[in-house]
């Protein structure tokens, strides 16, 4: 009988890899840039911190067009000082001049945002997911619009996190993207001491992957995860190195800011004293504050603070920090569905959301600070949406899946519809209005 020989078996199809949404991600950024730009002027005076970073940049003016300036609001770094000095030599002390590179810095978070996230997870519909959420999310679209230290921080943490995944994505392009992510986490510090805690994590993670693969050269092996053909030392020349660079170029212009009677405190006690003398600024703070609030009313969006509530510009206004209601309560048990699909279905980009957001908030769990208010609460809101965006496209799997989380998408965009006109300084009807959007007592 002749040999038959058995049919091949079919060759296997390689999985379609979902396509880069990069298109809508830059539409989306537009959209948001445009959204948190109208009106950007109004407030037309200074409201909430502003009072206290906008003289501290006026001084910076002046010491560069007389040579002399007063060393103002010490206590915290110069990079995001510098910045609204910058707006201002370019647009005036006016409003616009105050606010256009906060809301500048805004824009790129949001953009840099949903690029980390497609570039973690390659999940297409995660990364719009996101775009939604985190744009109606209430924490990114005030503090694009205000003068404040916070989201010049947060903007540059959010590119580190874009180069960081990339750099993982694709090892070809490694060592420029981790170059990239030492001077972005070198700009967060500049800009806040909050960035520490997030700041070191690029560099514990390429640590923790390089020593758990067993390599019998830690040091010097270029193989492995996270990122092939860069060493570990190498890895802390970008992560570790350049960050404190970048970080001690900005206090430059620190040498001749002076204090009344003295000279420079930097020029006077060197980067190193001014820093203790910073931390001493930042111990000082124990006179309580009528918004201070502690992280467990962070998490279960219990406590705001009112920005701005005044007749101004012609209308009673109001400016409400409270995270967008739904998303921060839906957000809390996606954040424990991503840490158990991270740790027993070995999803990076799920137990990274979960990870960032214990990181980010614990900081103010153990911050010896005993005064402390929500707007610490936006880099963490930043991971919680991550989370609910990722918590979203595992929804579809289930049977009716896509409606429940187009259900929490639309739900979301309803309630920032609703409370805009009480983040937006809109015209309110009076001074009463603000009563429509207490939905807790404990916003008031």
């Amino acid at each position: 009988m002749a040999h038959i020989e058995a049919p091949a078996a079919p060759a296997a199809v390689p999985a379609l890899r979902p396509r880069d949404p990069l298109g809508w991600c830059l539409l989306l950024t537009g959209l948001f840039a445009l959204l948190t730009g109208w009106r950007l002027a109004i407030p037309s005076q200074p409201y909430f911190d502003e009072i206290h970073y906008l003289p501290a940049a006026r001084e910076l003016l002046e010491l560069l067009r007389t040579g002399q300036g007063t060393y103002l609001n010490r206590e915290h770094p110069l990079l995001a000082k510098e910045l609204i000095a910058v707006g201002m030599a370019l647009f005036g002390d006016n409003p616009l001049g105050w606010r256009i590179m906060p809301w500048l810095a805004g824009v790129i978070a949001y953009g840099a945002m949903l690029r980390a996230m497609w570039h973690a997870s390659h999940d297409r519909y995660a990364t719009l997911a996101f775009a939604v959420l985190l744009a109606t999310g209430f924490h990114l679209f005030i503090h694009a619009r205000i003068a404040m230290l916070d989201i010049v921080m947060a903007s540059a943490l959010a590119v580190a996190a874009w180069q960081f995944a990339v750099a993982i994505a694709r090892p070809e392009q490694g060592r420029l993207r981790l170059a990239l992510t030492g001077i972005a986490i070198g700009c967060a510090l500049a800009a806040k001491w909050n960035a520490i805690p997030l700041a070191v994590m690029p560099g514990l993670i390429f640590l923790a992957a390089r020593a758990f693969a067993g390599r019998r050269r830690l040091l010097l092996s270029r193989r492995g995860a996270p990122v092939p053909g860069v060493t570990l030392i190498e890895a802390f020349v970008w992560l570790g190195l350049l960050p404190l660079a970048v970080y001690a170029a900005t206090f430059i212009p620190g040498y001749w800011l002076s204090e009344p009677l003295h000279p420079s405190p930097l020029a006077e006690r060197g980067l190193i004293g001014l820093h203790q003398h910073i931390y001493e600024l930042q111990s000082q703070l124990k006179v309580p504050h009528r918004y201070m609030s502690q992280w467990p009313q962070w998490v279960l969006d219990t406590r705001g603070i009112w920005y701005l509530y005044q007749e101004v510009d012609g209308a009673q206004r109001g400016v409400l920090l409270i995270g967008n209601p739904l998303s921060m309560w839906l957000g809390l048990p996606a954040l424990v569905w991503c840490l158990v699909a991270g740790l027993f279905q070995r999803s990076g980009v799920r137990l990274a959301a979960a990870l960032g957001y214990a990181v980010s908030l614990g900081l103010w769990v153990i911050a010896p600070k005993p005064v402390q208010f929500y707007y610490h609460y936006l880099v963490p809101s930043f991971f919680l949406l991550a989370a609910l965006a990722l918590t979203c496209s595992d929804l579809r799997r289930l049977p009716k899946g896509d409606w429940l989380a187009g259900g929490v998408l639309a739900g979301a965009v309803a309630v920032f519809a609703v409370f805009f006109p009480i983040i937006a300084a809109l015209p309110l009807l009076g001074p009463d209005a603000y009563l429509e959007w207490m939905w807790l007592s404990s916003w008031k």
